[in-house]
């Protein structure tokens, strides 16, 4: 027998306008997700850096977070002007190296077509060599077609990366400057005072969290960066074309780019087998099969553990977070996924502590009405 559940006009119209409110507010998010993501990244990039601005400052004549602010900016520029010192030199001398080699290479490639040649005559593939080249030049007209389409297009992309980087530079260090001013007067709106300690409390576990996030970040990157250096120098020893001194530079790259997560490592490792390649080959080769095993160890191992250590999430809940905020929004997803999991772990924590609380409140209250129950019976 199949029971009836009658459900009243008022209580069906409510549930189907909460749906409607979610979708709306869904499709609203998804076409303001570029300025959400802008204005995301800004304010985990504010509060990353407000534990050194705050420390800056405290050091600095009349504590001015605007000259702190400063401070941190230029201490970063620096940072990357010496990265970029430690790395240009060394690629524009091995590029000069592989330069004075190509008459080398070429006498090389030559021989090697000549002989590939001889090999395509006597196995008759001439037809399908053919139909391979005619299939290529078909695709490279067809390229060349669209070339100041896609020309356009990448114009755009790029000023437009330019466009948001300066606006989440400007609106970091705006958010540095006035971000502790409008927490204040947040604070003041609260007419509890209850309320203003419990939420205190949970902007400083979420605080707590990015920068644990931050920190977290940087152990990873070292330890990579570690690791790539070390390799590269072995391999000097190993293969005498390569030289020693591209140790340094290889964990400067590898540092700089593990610091973005998720696609940042690969480039890193795309950028030091090149420079490896231009000097031998074998050695570019044992740098890509290293690249790859330690790259598997450090996302399914050292990252996740390091992660949901700093941040108190489990590994489990990190991977998901990272995938889930790359298929949703793309890399800047994947960045953010993160420290927003530990956000929402902090706010469902708070959320269930209060839930207990009122309920160990309510229970001699509970216990009470029982027994009065049982004595009115």
């Amino acid at each position: 027998m199949i029971n009836k559940i009658d459900i009243d006009t008022k209580t069906f119209v409510r549930f189907w306008l909460v749906i409607l409110g979610f979708v709306v507010a869904a499709m609203l998010l998804w076409r303001a997700q570029t300025g959400l993501m802008i204005v995301g990244i800004s304010l985990f990039l504010a509060l990353a850096l407000n534990q050194p601005v705050a420390m800056i400052s405290k050091k600095l004549p009349g504590r001015s977070r605007v000259a702190a602010a400063a401070v941190a900016y230029a201490l970063v520029i620096l940072f990357l002007g010496a990265v970029v010192f430690l790395v240009i030199p060394p690629i524009v001398q091995q590029t000069a190296q592989f330069v004075q080699r190509i008459p080398e290479v070429v006498e090389s490639t030559t021989s090697q077509w000549t002989s590939l040649g001889t090999f395509i005559n006597e196995y008759n593939l001439q037809p399908q060599l053919d139909s391979a080249l005619a299939s290529i030049q078909s695709a490279a007209g067809s390229w060349a077609g669209d070339f100041g389409q896609n020309i356009i297009v990448g114009l755009n992309s790029f000023f437009a990366f330019i466009a948001a980087s300066i606006l989440v530079l400007v609106l970091t260090f705006l958010m540095l400057i006035e971000g502790p001013a409008w927490m204040n007067r947040l604070w003041r709106l609260y007419g509890d005072k209850e309320k203003v300690k419990s939420h205190r409390r949970i902007a400083g576990r979420m605080y707590t969290v990015v920068s644990g996030y931050v920190n977290g970040q940087m152990i990873v990157s070292s330890t990579g960066a570690l690791f790539a250096g070390l390799i590269v120098f072995i391999l000097s020893f190993i293969f005498p074309e390569v030289p020693s001194s591209l140790a340094l530079p290889t964990a400067a790259v590898t540092f700089l780019f593990s610091l973005i997560p998720m696609f940042g490592a690969t480039i890193g490792g795309v950028t030091v087998a090149v420079l490896l390649a231009l000097n031998n080959i074998p050695a570019a080769i044992i740098y890509i099969v290293f690249f790859v095993i330690y790259q598997q160890v450090e996302n399914n191992f050292i990252s996740p553990r390091v992660q949901s250590k700093r941040i108190d999430l489990s590994a489990l809940m990190v991977l998901a977070a990272v995938t889930i905020g790359l298929y949703m929004f793309g890399v800047v997803g994947g960045i953010i996924a993160i420290p927003i999991a530990g956000c929402i772990r902090v706010l469902v924590d708070e959320y269930l502590d209060q839930r207990r609380d009122k309920q160990e409140q309510e229970k001699p209250k509970v216990i009470l009405a029982q027994k009065v129950a049982k004595k009115a019976k």
